[in-house]
């Protein structure tokens, strides 16, 4: 294995790490604040690295689809993660309380999204 790979699938799973305690501790409280913000962009950066190394990974092998589902779905994720992070920081700044309770439904369903290359990464890594 080498060490762009080790690299690529250390960092994606920090990407999940951080995501799910941002998304999941958010939706247990019912109220968006700063330390799951934190988690937010900490996920979005592991998660663009991740991609960027992976990216480069299957270009060296000639490899590269980036209309796959894999693809399609990965670009999905990751503009909605920018928008999902954007979104929770204006909210903080703010101080929208109203917001701030109701923001955990979006943020469920951008994990949910976010899943679906994970996954399909995995099933793609595996064979």
């Amino acid at each position: 294995m080498s060490g762009k790979l080790i690299a690529a699938i250390v960092t994606i799973t920090c990407a999940l790490i951080c995501y799910t305690i941002g998304v999941w501790s958010e939706h247990r409280e019912r109220k968006l604040k700063v330390m799951h913000l934190v988690f937010f962009w900490l996920g979005l950066c592991f998660d663009t690295t991740g991609t960027t190394i992976m990216t480069s990974i299957s270009k060296d092998a000639g490899s590269i689809s980036l209309f796959s589902p894999h693809g399609i779905t990965g670009a999905l994720a990751i503009g909605l993660m920018i928008i999902h992070a954007v979104w929770a920081t204006v909210v903080l700044v703010r101080k929208d309380e109203r917001a701030q309770t109701a923001f955990h439904r979006f943020s469920l369903i951008v994990w949910c999204v976010w899943l679906i290359p994970f996954v399909l990464g995995m099933i793609i890594g595996m064979q």
